[in-house]
């Protein structure tokens, strides 16, 4: 019992942190979530945990990812992409289609990267570019 109250504690706090951080109201975004106010102050104060229907209520009015409230819920496992992923889902400023073109992108120059990793790394790689010179001296001389 104790771990559904910390996690409530805890999705209410972010949801106050990201109210705070678009300079909404309690009242303001009880009014654009469709949450009555007091039901919202509780989930705030982690004395409700609310349900993803209210979660998702709760992140149209914040213009947030729902995605991001499911994750501090414990409803979702945190997604990959790191701190990066973290900034464009918290950004409101940005549409929610645009958050996902934009992590979309991220992630497919990620995979892309991964990809190339292991040949580059590889010890036969890394002995024939630290001992090999001369391919690197004729280079200069055709672009010369």
């Amino acid at each position: 019992m104790e771990k559904v109250a910390d996690i409530a504690s805890d999705i209410g706090e972010y949801i106050r942190q990201q109210r705070n951080t678009a300079k909404i109201s309690l009242r303001q975004l009880s009014k654009l979530a469709g949450v009555s106010n007091p039901y919202l102050s509780q989930i705030e104060r982690g004395v409700r945990k609310p349900s993803a229907e209210i979660l998702q209520q709760i992140a149209k009015g914040l213009r947030i990812s729902a995605e991001a409230l499911y994750v501090q819920a414990g409803i979702l496992d945190l997604p990959t992409g790191g701190p990066v992923g973290d900034a464009i889902r918290a950004d409101a400023e940005l549409t929610e289609r645009q958050k996902q073109v934009l992590l979309d992108v991220y992630e497919s120059f990620r995979r892309e990267n991964a990809a190339a990793r292991p040949a580059a790394e590889s010890p036969t790689a890394d002995t024939t570019d630290t001992t090999d010179t001369a391919p690197a001296a004729d280079t200069k001389k055709e672009s010369a």
